[in-house]
């Protein structure tokens, strides 16, 4: 695709990624770190794919002020005036309100992608051509499109889709039925054998206006509040504006406030090789076996009588590892995690348990 000025990409790089503990830190989180040992880290991977669909300046970072210093480092091309620093954590809503006001004021006619820093897409070719298809459909359609991505097990850790298959236009764009987050493994059994239901990856295509009448009207408080301080977006006022918004905002999900109320969702299935490397399982599957049916990133590791586990160590640190079947093992600078990975959803509650007995120094 010819580079196009009226097409932006929002990339939502805010997130902690508490259950990838140690490695993943509240300084430095999941999507600024190698986690696949490619040389590239999960932001500088999403924002190169990215570039694919619209021109560097119309690239956008929404993170915590905290991590601005990083996402120059990382995204050395990034200007200045891209990098949308969030004052306090508040959820995907504000995030998204924050930057399709920001986009809108530049381009009124603007579309906008909007993805997640941390997320693996291996078949990049069918994301590009399944992205410029939506783009293409909401030039001339005021809808929310989302990607879902087409499921490959009955997995409790996403949320889930469910489409009108009578609806597929010759894209297979679908209007949206349900929208189920995290089901029980029985359910998320028949969702998989019903064949109407997609992952809900977190990713949206939409044009600027569309997005802002949405908002405004099922989101109207959190609307008005990104409204008020419409004159100060790409000026020396938008910082202090933000304080002010970000002061009073609800800490809320653009699923659970809007999407999931919206009589205009769309959803364009994708098969894309995707992942939200949400947990160290994930990662797992997503890694290579080194050394039999086990993951190992570390140079200096050595397993006897072990499977099915994950190995995350520092380059030349000797790990010897016997008799483990189907563990975490994990060591970032003074912390080593050791954990099931048939229990890795419990790590979220055991990084909430470290601050309280130890503070924060080692979160």
């Amino acid at each position: 695709m010819s580079a196009n000025t009226s097409l932006y990409a929002v990339i939502m790089a805010g997130g902690v990624g508490s259950r990838f503990w140690p490695m993943s830190r509240k300084r430095h989180p999941k999507q600024f770190i190698d986690v696949l040992g490619t040389g590239e880290t999960l932001i500088q991977s999403t924002y190169r794919r990215l570039l694919r669909l619209c021109p560097p300046e119309n690239i956008l970072v929404v993170t915590n002020k905290d991590y601005v210093s990083i996402v120059r480092e990382q995204l050395p091309n990034i200007s200045e005036q891209n990098i949308l620093a969030e004052p306090a954590r508040k959820n995907t809503a504000p995030c998204i309100t924050y930057a399709a006001w920001k986009i809108f004021k530049r381009n009124n006619k603007a579309r906008m992608i909007v993805a997640p820093s941390d997320h693996i897409i291996t078949r990049e070719d069918d994301f590009v051509r399944i992205c410029e298809q939506a783009f293409q459909y909401v030039l001339s359609s005021p809808q929310l499109l989302t990607i879902g991505i087409k499921p490959s097990r009955p997995d409790t850790g996403y949320g889930y889709i469910q489409f009108d298959p009578k609806s597929a236009d010759k894209n297979g764009i679908m209007e949206v039925k349900t929208f189920t987050e995290k089901p029980t493994v029985e359910l998320a059994e028949q969702f998989i054998e019903s064949g109407e239901f997609v992952w809900n990856s977190g990713m949206f295509v939409w044009s600027a206006d569309t997005i802002l009448e949405e908002l405004k009207t099922h989101l109207p408080d959190e609307y008005a509040l990104f409204a008020e301080h419409e004159k100060a977006y790409d000026t020396n006022h938008e910082e202090s504006a933000m304080a002010k918004a970000y002061a009073v905002v609800r800490n809320i999900s653009v699923d659970y406030g809007l999407m999931e109320k919206t009589n205009h969702a769309k959803v364009i299935p994708a098969d894309i090789g995707w992942s939200d490397l949400g947990t160290w399982g994930a990662l797992y599957d997503e890694l290579k076996k080194n050394k039999g049916t086990n993951s190992v990133i570390g140079n200096q590791v050595m397993m006897y009588d072990s499977s099915h586990c994950i190995v995350h160590v520092p380059k030349n640190k000797l790990t010897v590892i016997q008799g483990l079947e189907g563990f975490i093992v994990a060591e970032k600078d003074n912390m080593l995690l050791i954990c099931k990975m048939s229990d890795e959803q419990k790590i979220k509650n055991l990084v909430n348990e470290i601050k309280i007995e130890k503070g924060d120094e080692f979160l």
